[in-house]
C-alpha cells in the first residue's frame, strides 16, 4: 500500500448541503432558517455568554476580592514539628528531602511548639517568636534571599 493508492471508504465523504438553491433542493427558499425573526436575518451573530437577554451567569455571580500577580505564597512550617522530625540543621533541601515541602518553595518557620536543642535554621522568612526560640536555645537563623 503507498499513499497513492489510499482511498477513502464509500460514504465516509459526504458533499455539504448548498441552501438557497432552489425550491427541489430541499434547502430553498429560507435555507432552513424558519420564517422570520432575528435568527433568520442575515449578519446575525450569537454573542458568548449571550443568554436570551436574561442577566448573564458572570453577572449573577458575586465578585469579590482580588490576588496580586506578584504575591509571595510561603510555605509555612512550626519550628517546633521540624526540630523533632529533622535530625541536623533545617534548610529548605532537607525539607524537601523529607517530603514537607515542594522544590520550588519558599520557607517561612513559624515558632509553633518548643526548641531545646541548638539548631541552625535557614529559611526564606521567619517570624518573631521562631526567631527568638531558636536563638535563645543556642541555635542560629540565617535568612535566605528569594530568587523569584
Amino acid at each position: 500500500m503507498n499513499l497513492h493508492s489510499l482511498k477513502n471508504t464509500p460514504g465516509a465523504k459526504k458533499r455539504r448541503m448548498r441552501v438557497g438553491r432552489g425550491e427541489s433542493s430541499g434547502k430553498g427558499r429560507t435555507s432552513g432558517r424558519g420564517n422570520k425573526g432575528q435568527m433568520s436575518r442575515t449578519g446575525h451573530k450569537r454573542k458568548p455568554l449571550f443568554e436570551g437577554g436574561q442577566m448573564k451567569l458572570i453577572r449573577r455571580i458575586p465578585k469579590r476580592g482580588f490576588k496580586r500577580p506578584n504575591r509571595v505564597v510561603y510555605a509555612a512550617l512550626n519550628i517546633g514539628d521540624l526540630i523533632q522530625i529533622l535530625p541536623g540543621d533545617i534548610t529548605p533541601e532537607t525539607l524537601v528531602a523529607a517530603g514537607r515541602i515542594g522544590p520550588r518553595s519558599l520557607v517561612k518557620i513559624l515558632g509553633g511548639g518548643e526548641v531545646t536543642a541548638a539548631r541552625t535554621v535557614k529559611a526564606h522568612a521567619f517570624s518573631t517568636t521562631a526567631r527568638a526560640k531558636i536563638e535563645q536555645a543556642g541555635g542560629t537563623c540565617e535568612t535566605i534571599a528569594r530568587t523569584t
